[in-house]
Order: C-alpha cells, then structure tokens, then sequence
C-alpha cells in the first residue's frame, strides 16, 4: 500500500512505531441496508455470534477483576450481563432482522432506541438513568458486528503487556474519563482527529508518556484497523504504511530518543539546583492515587497538583467520603511527609462525571465549573472538604482551590472549610488546623486583582491551560484554534509577572502547575521571571531539572527582562529560543 502522512498537533515527544486500533464510536457508524431473504438466518446468527462474544468479553472481565477491585465495578458488570441476557436485546432484534429483511447492526439500534425511549418515560430519575446502561450494551454488541470490538481479541489478549506495547489508538476523539482508563494499559500511543494541545485528554497523553497526536482531523477514515504506522510526537506527524526506509530511518530515532530518556535517569536523585546556587522545587501533578509510583520514580519532591475530579469519573454515583478520605490519606501517607497540594473537585468543560452526560451549556468553559459548581453544590463540596481534613492528619496535604474570579468566591470556601473543620471537631475526629489554603490564578480578573487574593491566602498557583484560554478567547479543546494557542503571548506573560510579583510583596509562594511547567522550552524564561516552584506531569520532571542544572539566576532574570519588553510574539518566541541555547 502507497505511504502517505498526517499532520496535527504534537502533544506528547516521542516516537511510536506499531499497528493501529481503531476505537470507534460505534452508534454513530451504524448504517441501515437490506438483505435478501436466503441471507436473513446468516445475519441472525451473525447477531447471535456478536451476544456470545461480548457476554463471554465481560465474563472473563469480571473473572480477572482483582480482589481489591470496587464491588461497584463487579456489579456494574453483573448489569450488563444480565441486559445481555434479557430477550429484549438477545431475542426480539432476531425477529426484527427477519420482518424487516435488515441487517444485525440497524436491528439492535432500532431496538435500542425503543427501549430508552420507554426508559425515558419513568419518572424515578435513577431508574430513567439505567438507559445508558441498555446504551453501553449495544455499542459493544455493535462493536463486535463492525469487526472492531471494544476489548482486545482473544489473540492480542494472550500476549498482554507485550502486544499492547505494538497498539497505538486511533480515536475521532477520546475523552478525560476513556483516558484516564488507558492508565491501566500499555499503549505505544494515541491519536485523534480532534483535540487542542491543552485538552484535559492531552494532558492525560503526557501522564501516560507516551507519543501523541491530536487534531488529525481524518485518520480515523484514513487509517485501516491493524495498519502499521508511525507516531513522530514531536513533529505531530502520523506516517501511516511506511516504506522500509523510512521504517529504518524512525526506529534508528527511536532508538536515540530513548537513549536520551535513559541519560536523563542519570541526574534522577539530583537535586534541581542552579550553578549559583538556587533551589527549584519540582513537583509533580497526579490524577489517580496510582501515580504515585511514577511520582517516585520521577525524583519530584512533592505533589503540586492532585486533580481529584479524576476520583468522580467513570460513574454515576459520587464517592462518598470514606472513599475519598481513603484516597486522600493513601497519597499523603506514600508521600511521607512531602508537600501534597489536593485540588477540590474541578468537574465542569470537558471533565463531566458520568461519561455519558451531555453536556448543554453553550461554552462549558465558561459555565458552571471548579469552585462554582462546588458552591453551588454544598453537600457535595462538605464531603469533600471532610474527607480532606482527615487525610490532613496523616501527612503534609495543602488544599487547593481551582478557577477562582472574585474574592466572594474565596470568602464562601473560606466559610465552608471553617463548618467542614467544625462538624470534624464536634465528633473528636483529628486533622490539621492549621491546613494551608491556596488559590489558583488561571482567569485573568484573578490574575490583575493578584495582591488581593495573595492578601487572604497561603499560596498561589498559576494555572496556565485555562489562563492561556481565557486571555486569548480560545477554546483549548477546540482543533480550529489549537494554532493560536500561544503561552508566549505578551498579554499571558504579563498575567504571570503580576501574580509573582504579588507572591513575592506579601511572602506567599507562587508556582505554576499548568502545562507550561512542564515545557523544558519554557524553564528558563519561568525561572528567569522568578518562579521558584514548578509543578508538571512525572514524566517531563527529569528534562526541566536538566535545563535548571545548566542555568544561572542573573543570566536568566536579564534574558526574562528582555523578554518581556516586546508586544510581538514573533519577536519574543526566537528570543526564548535563544536563551535555552545558552
């Protein structure tokens, strides 16, 4: 077959060479097409084949779950099994294949539909919710007829760890909670026709470390299941069938990317200090409490960012406090002692609790998000500040606030952290009483009125993502901007100085725990403008401390000055590149 290449935006490095996965939403490829009579029984047992495979897929699923698996998980397994089995969608799509002489795929999803739309009309809302479970059931089904199953194959399955490591993902789009699942996987690397470079699914992509792609805009259409294709994350190139040479060419820079990996573990227990001699703190973001083994591995000296909106996903029910209290204290516990900075609950945009939510509020980013949704929302939000304080007593946990606009804002958390600490001392439960607070600058209405909220705070951490997209008015999920998606733009750096320069005038400390953090590009200029504690994913810990090691604060300060100086991007962004060549 003829080699041709992708293009979209690079959004984890690296080089990925394996053959592709397509996964598929499946509902939107159903199509409607007759059969002739000699062929109905075919398609029925067709259909019948497709309920045995996947009543044997979560059969073996549930077998495999580990002991300490949620009950939760195992029941909503036991669920779809028994949906499986019911004769609304093991039978009558049988009847509907021969009256209607189409095929298995259209009759499932007439059935389908049929049966949500008598969901729709039960009054109890949690009953009326098991829609999507009749939902997920067929799409797996579906699945299994589109020759693209939702599980790996008996085969693949067999070679686990080691066959995976081949797969890289081919996705129109992948969300935080599908994501978050990959986790658990080992995949060379993932693409996806949609996406901007600071989506909560690219971010997931540089947690996983490994090379990934978004806004490819067709490969989904263009690549075929099981085709072999190269990932160049760097570049944000996709070569899809390529030719031995180039094959050749990629793994030789395969081969030296890794190998430039491996150096770096030589600096791992060294600590992230200038050649004239000042500390820089590098800290690590986590989503899972899992993470902390590459927290470990990685060096960092604490966690900056624990995004615990992770903990709320992939369900229906919130985790009530003894789970997350459980969550809490596992992470402070492992931390030993080390700075653990917890972010309340940022559900909201593109991160929704149950997958399976539509979301219908215009611009998500602007709506009912972060803190406002927790202020609006105070039984949920007295849980998870109860659950806080009691992992508070079990090592250094920092709690921090996400999206904040007005000092009101801050006031009203204030008001529910002092009730949260009340009800806890009412009932002799112990935590720490004196549990810093933060706050994060990532709207620029926080970022100009800085001195205030440094003035009524412990500390202050910069969120660039959202900073970046609210100051430019770009939707960072959004493909047809990702190319005005700039953290160099004048107006952004300007918002960042101010917030350091009010850490600095009231004695609080700043840090950045957004994306930009973790840019080794972007190290040098952030320390320059006097940052002195970064918070990024594990895995670019080891490539911003190299930079660190080769640097000198009063170079760095005049470079940063110069910097900001200019009004033009494209005056600022060679400037930088530059100074990191110094």
């Amino acid at each position: 077959m003829t080699s041709f290449s992708i293009h979209g935006v690079g959004v984890s490095s690296g080089i990925a060479i394996g053959h592709a996965h397509l996964v598929s939403n499946a509902l939107l490829e159903v199509v409607h097409y007759q059969l002739p009579k000699h062929l109905l029984e075919d398609e029925v047992k067709r259909f019948s084949s497709a309920i045995a495979t996947v009543k044997h897929d979560l059969e073996q699923i549930n077998s495999s779950l580990r002991k300490n698996t949620p009950a939760e998980i195992s029941a909503f397994i036991g669920t779809h099994l028994m949906m499986l089995a019911d004769k609304s969608l093991s039978e009558i799509p049988k009847d509907i294949i021969r009256n209607e002489q189409c095929n298995a795929e259209w009759a499932i999803k007439l059935q389908m539909d049929d049966i949500v739309e008598q969901f729709e009309q039960i009054e109890d809302e949690y009953l009326r919710e098991r829609k999507q479970d009749v939902i997920q059931v067929v799409e797996r089904v579906i699945k299994v007829l589109l020759g693209h199953p939702s599980q790996l194959s008996t085969e693949q399955q067999s070679n686990a760890q080691h066959e995976e490591r081949k797969l890289i993902l081919v996705a129109h789009d992948i969300s935080p909670a599908d994501a978050i699942q990959f986790k658990q996987h080992q995949f060379a690397a993932f693409i996806t026709d949609v996406g901007g470079v600071t989506s909560h699914t690219a971010i997931l992509a540089r947690s996983l470390n490994i090379p990934s792609i978004v806004a490819l805009q067709r490969a989904r259409d263009l690549i075929n299941d099981g085709e072999l294709i190269i990932v160049d994350g760097g570049l944000g190139v996709v070569i899809v069938s390529p030719s031995k040479e180039i094959l050749a060419e990629y793994k030789l820079r395969q081969e030296q990317w890794e190998l430039e990996q491996q150096k770096l573990q030589r600096i791992k227990s060294t600590k992230a200090v200038t050649i004239d001699g000042t500390n820089i703190e590098l800290f690590a973001n986590i989503e899972v409490p899992e993470d902390i083994v590459a927290v470990k591995a990685s060096g960092a000296t604490g966690i900056g960012l624990y995004r615990t909106e992770f903990l709320f996903m992939n369900r229906r029910e919130m985790p009530d406090e003894e789970e997350q209290f459980a969550a809490y204290k596992s992470v402070a516990e492992a931390m030993k002692g080390a700075t653990v900075i917890i972010r309340t609950l940022d559900l909201g945009a593109d991160k929704q609790m149950n997958p399976d939510t539509i979301v219908t509020c215009a611009n998500p980013a602007l709506g009912l998000r972060a803190i406002r949704y927790c202020l609006s929302e105070p039984l949920i939000f007295h849980t998870q500040l109860r659950a806080l304080l009691r992992a508070s007593h079990f090592g250094n946990i920092k709690i921090l606030v996400p999206m904040l606009s007005t000092l009101s804002e801050l006031r009203q958390t204030k008001l529910f952290l002092e009730r949260a600490k009340a009800s806890l001392r009412k009932q002799n439960i112990p935590f720490n009483e004196h549990i810093a607070l933060g706050g994060m600058i990532e709207i620029p209405a926080a970022a100009i009125n800085a001195d205030a909220f440094a003035k009524e705070l412990d500390f202050l951490s910069i969120g660039t993502n959202d900073l970046i997209q609210y100051t430019l008015a770009i939707d960072r999920t959004d493909d047809t901007v990702a190319h005005l998606y700039n953290p160099l733009h004048p107006s952004v750096l300007k918002l960042i100085l101010m917030t350091i320069k009010a850490g600095d005038k009231l004695g609080k400390s700043v840090s950045v725990c957004g994306e930009m953090a973790g840019d080794a590009k972007l190290t040098k200029l952030l320390i320059g403008m006097g940052l002195r504690q970064l918070s990024m994913h594990p895995s670019h810990i080891l490539s911003v401390k190299q930079q660190i090691l080769h640097s000198q604060i009063n170079e760095l300060s005049a470079n940063a000055r110069k910097v900001l100086t200019h009004t033009d991007i494209e005056k600022i962004e060679p400037l930088v590149a530059k100074f990191n060549l110094t």
